[in-house]
């Protein structure tokens, strides 16, 4: 017999909260509850002054539900939230502003995009706000990639943004970058299982509520595709324009002309498109290899009428850097890798994108 939602509860309502004296499910102190197959995980929130008894209730809650037939392992998260813990991050009634508006003290918003997964668009996010911090710009970076989450990583940063007022989020910085990420929130290995409301309600509370500061860019990491996320961008915050990240096959520019149309229909200009993985020069040899195609995005940029920003090379170190926290325009800056990128912030720089 299959372990039901139903015996769960049933099980925890066994086990009193000692300071209001109701079971605990009817006290509320069951919170995400998920069951699968025979794992059972949900989280507490408690008061960290209350910390020794909900311990006590924990383990309570632990050995009754490893009892129940069919549970194999149960994990249970006591969450103490304090004045500096970040705000939930749910949709709130507020009046609907009318049209997009600008981020408080951001005076550039540019928007990275791909039309599918697998182009190395974050990669490229992080290496453009870290070259154009090393233009001597002020650059926040906005990891919107909500269902993989990966700046934090890129930039090696850890750890959860403070909020002194429950309401405004305090986001963290490295490498000449403030960056906010809902990965920031969540465990590295913790999916994000949220609907199209809940993710519109958390792109605006990043946008709107985080304290960014003066900058002069900020740059934001969306998702591929052409979904709630990238809708939601565009009718709530002023950008400025959208980059389009592609590698020169076909696949990939067929997903690349979808996302530039949709940019065109929200009414958000195209600054141009970024071949990623243009060429690969052999570390041996020298030999120079197109491996994903030559001068599909190139020409891809004349046919839609917008500029061709740069061609990355693909290249080990910058999978490296990134894996270890820190982009190849920081680790290896005099590198024709890091040069690329360089480049790519120099050019927006002296279009006044950035």
């Amino acid at each position: 017999m299959s372990l039901t939602r139903e015996a769960v509860l049933a099980a925890l309502k066994a086990v009193t909260d000692p300071l209001s004296g109701q079971d605990m499910v009817a006290a509320g102190l069951v919170r995400a509850l998920t069951i699968e197959g025979g794992t059972v995980r949900f989280v507490i929130e408690i008061d960290p002054r209350t910390a020794p008894q909900m311990q006590a209730v924990q383990a309570e809650a632990e050995d009754r539900l490893r009892d129940l037939p069919g549970v194999e392992k149960v994990s249970i998260v006591l969450t103490a939230h304090s004045d500096k813990a970040p705000p939930d991050l749910k949709p709130r009634p507020k009046a609907a502003p009318q049209g997009p508006e600008p981020i408080p003290g951001v005076k550039h918003l540019i928007a990275v995009a791909s039309g599918k997964g697998g182009v190395g668009k974050s990669t490229v996010a992080a290496n453009l706000a870290t070259a154009l911090a090393a233009e001597g710009r002020k650059v926040g970076l906005l990891d919107a990639d909500v269902y993989g989450p990966s700046q934090p990583r890129m930039l090696g940063v850890s750890g959860r943004p403070a909020s002194p007022d429950g309401k405004t989020i305090l986001p963290l910085r490295n490498h000449g970058v403030t960056l906010m990420s809902l990965g920031l929130l969540t465990n590295e290995d913790e999916a994000v299982v949220w609907r199209g409301p809940m993710l519109m309600g958390a792109l605006q509370q990043m946008l709107f509520q985080v304290q960014w500061g003066a900058l002069d860019v900020l740059i934001v990491d969306l998702p591929p595709g052409t979904g709630d996320v990238q809708m939601t961008l565009a009718q709530k915050a002023r950008v400025d324009g959208a980059v389009i990240v592609s590698t020169p096959q076909d696949i990939a520019l067929i997903d690349a002309r979808k996302g530039i149309d949709m940019f065109r229909k929200l009414n958000v200009p195209i600054l141009g498109l970024i071949e990623n993985m243009s060429v690969h020069v052999c570390s041996t040899c020298g030999a120079r290899e197109h491996i994903f195609g030559d001068g599909g995005v190139k020409a891809e940029a004349a046919k839609m009428g917008v500029p061709l920003l740069a061609e990355i090379p693909l290249h080990l170190s910058i999978r490296t850097a990134g894996d270890g926290g820190a982009p190849v325009v920081v680790s290896a800056a005099d590198s024709p890798q890091a040069q690329a990128f360089r480049d790519l912030a120099r050019t927006l720089i002296s279009a006044g994108q950035a």
